[in-house]
């Protein structure tokens, strides 16, 4: 029996274990691929308050270090169900069956990927999904943007300041995003708008070099020389295990407030898997802080879990 599960060792899975660890509760932390989760692929973290500049891997690694030396234990295997309700919470892999006093649930999101040719090859060498996390390296650089809602708009705005030239490219006529966005968009001068087009692929040798449109109405194609490439076109929660178990919005991801708690007890959500406003590293590490708070204080306040 363990005090924690932890499903994903993410930024948020392993502040968690390193939180929950250091209340004095024994930690087991199941991962299905690799330690790190997104930011690991990252080449260069710059936006994380009292870290300068380091690579997403290390970042990764040093958080998974701290959390391992401290006495979390992490296994590699592929949850398959679930069983949350009463006091004992079981967490099924294709390999054990993990009981555990209460579950941290931090397996995070994923990008909508948009699927042309070169996007998989040139990711993290000039293709991006994170404007606010690498944008400040393509300073004086042009840039293309792909998509048309908020955070495509937003994107396109906080990359105006430092880019060259934004290509804001949407397969649609009109934008999604609110008016006061789109009005800010329209009135820079550096952002370029190609609306009915979407991209058929991203070229480049070793790192982007352009982009090649297609117009859906005219059947254009345009090829914009380009130095990166920042895909906005939504992000894809990855909680079909919990569909059912736990609530859930229109979009997937989990409800669950500031405090991490979902609506069954002893069962808290962390990072980009659950409903919130601001997905970065620094938030996933804040929640995985107060999930492992809030677990501690659960263990402790149930008499059936002494």
């Amino acid at each position: 029996m363990t005090d924690i599960l932890i499903i994903g060792a993410g930024t948020a899975g392993l502040s968690a274990a390193i939180y929950g660890i250091r209340s004095g509760l024994s930690v087991l932390v199941i991962e299905q691929m690799i330690y790190g989760g997104q930011i690991a692929n990252t080449p260069d973290v710059e936006n994380y308050p009292g870290i300068a500049s380091i690579s997403g891997f290390e970042f990764a690694q040093n958080i998974y270090n701290q959390a391992v030396a401290l006495g979390a234990e992490v296994v590699y295997e592929t949850p398959v169900q679930v069983e949350l309700n009463g006091d004992i919470k079981r967490v099924i892999t294709d390999q054990n069956t993990y009981e555990g006093r209460c579950v941290i649930i931090a397996n995070g999101v994923e990008r909508r990927k948009l699927g042309c040719e070169g996007e998989e090859r040139l990711s993290g060498r000039g293709v991006s999904y994170c404007a606010t996390c690498d944008g400040a390296f393509y300073k004086g650089k042009d840039v293309c943007i792909v998509g048309g809602g908020n955070t495509a708009l937003e994107d396109a705005l906080y990359l105006s300041n430092n880019c060259k030239k934004v290509h804001l490219i949407h397969r649609r006529d009109a934008f999604r995003a609110s008016k006061i966005i789109v009005d800010s968009v329209l009135s820079r001068d550096n952002i370029e708008i190609h609306y009915d087009s979407v991209v058929d692929k991203i070229e480049g040798k070793d790192v982007v070099e352009s982009v090649v449109l297609s117009n859906k109405k005219t059947g254009e194609r345009t090829e914009i020389p380009c130095q990166g490439v920042f895909i906005a076109v939504g992000l894809v929660a990855k909680n079909h295990l919990f569909a059912g178990v736990v609530e859930t919005d229109e979009g997937g991801y989990i409800k669950a407030g500031e405090d991490c708690h979902t609506n069954l007890p002893g069962v808290f959500a962390a990072g980009d898997t659950r409903t919130k406003s601001v997905r970065q590293l620094v938030t996933a590490a804040a929640d995985g802080a107060v999930a492992a708070m809030e677990a501690a204080n659960y263990v402790g306040e149930v008499p059936a879990l002494h």
